[in-house]
């Protein structure tokens, strides 16, 4: 028997936006999402694991993965925060499931983990990963091993670290991936939650704090190899509120770049990643014109473990709440 809470009759809410573990076929001739989340759950067997499993089925929304939102992620956690569940499984699109985990690492502070999951084969084809996946994602949600932490994205019976979990292919049920150093943090086996690499439950500077009013606006750009600098001083006159500059390597931007880099640096809060999207950003190894060492110098902010798009999301938290960005990025060094 699967190991859950220490009550005798678990609670689990669903929290379902949509995506393709909800989709049907629709009359354009492909799938959208339209399944709710107390139909996703039915597939699962879940009360093969519980008989007696309390069960809470919410609709966050019903959209695709590019239409979820830092909103409909902050209407999350405010779930978590007035449920009595033991635990909660997230279901969305897997385009950017990876971000929605990292925002609720970042935003949950309610005690009750959040395990996202989501699928890659939509249900009317042979073989649909959604209900297997949300049968692990209960099964972590519920487990003792997760209290600490606030949220895991769970897929293809692993248990990932929101922060460096990615997606790596566009259509493999074993799409998303921690590696290629980390690797899964825990796995499924046999209705069980094997979890020996758990990390240390984290501080989150945004534990307590009601959704803002308004989110800022963080531009997005990356670098290749002959990028204009129109690209950044766009980005500059634009009214955006920051960015996020995902250089080349360690977090590096061709020499030619470098006014440019300087212009919306002086604009705006400007943080530095690497768009190789493993590893940390360097800090004090390449000086060459381009290089991280005169970038940071110029008072860009280093991303430190986290890729751009993640960083791109804790950057627009900490500007929507008033925090300092180097302080709030020094959590992530």
């Amino acid at each position: 028997m699967p190991e859950t809470s220490p009550r005798t009759a678990p609670h689990l809410l669903l929290a379902a936006l949509g995506g393709t573990i909800a989709s049907t076929a629709d009359a354009a001739g492909g799938v959208a999402p339209a399944l709710s989340g107390a139909e996703i759950a039915a597939a699962a067997g879940l009360d093969q694991l519980w008989p007696d499993l309390r069960a809470d089925f919410t609709q966050v929304a019903q959209v695709s993965s590019a239409n979820v939102t830092l909103d409909m992620l902050f209407d999350v956690v405010e779930l978590a925060r007035s449920s009595e569940a033991d635990g909660i499984v997230l279901t969305q699109g897997t385009d950017t499931l990876e971000e929605s985990a990292f925002g609720l690492w970042l935003l949950n502070d309610s005690g009750t983990h959040i395990a996202a999951t989501g699928a890659m084969r939509n249900p009317t084809l042979p073989g649909a990963d959604g209900p297997a996946n949300v049968r692990a994602a209960a099964l972590t949600a519920l487990s003792s091993q997760v209290s600490d932490l606030p949220a895991a994205l769970v897929f293809n019976d692993e248990v990932h670290d929101p922060r460096f979990v990615t997606k790596s292919h566009t259509t493999s049920t074993a799409a998303f991936t921690s590696g290629p150093v980390l690797g899964a943090i825990g796995w499924l086996s046999e209705d069980d939650l094997h979890l020996p690499h758990a990390p240390q439950p984290p501080t989150s500077p945004f534990a307590g704090l009601s959704h803002p009013s308004q989110l800022s606006k963080v531009a997005f750009a990356e670098v290749g190899m002959g990028e204009p600098t129109e690209t950044l001083d766009l980005i500059a006159g634009s009214g955006f509120d920051g960015a996020v500059l995902s250089g080349v390597g360690g977090g590096h931007v061709p020499e030619e770049l470098l006014p440019a880099v300087t212009r919306l640096a002086d604009a705006m809060p400007v943080v530095l990643a690497s768009r190789t999207g493993s590893g940390v950003s360097l800090r004090r190894t390449y000086s060459y014109p381009g290089g991280e060492i005169g970038l940071l110098e110029a008072g860009l902010i280093p991303a430190g473990i986290l890729d751009a798009r993640k960083a791109r999301i804790l950057l627009t938290l900490a500007l929507s709440f008033g925090l300092d960005p180097a302080e709030v990025f020094a959590h992530f060094a």
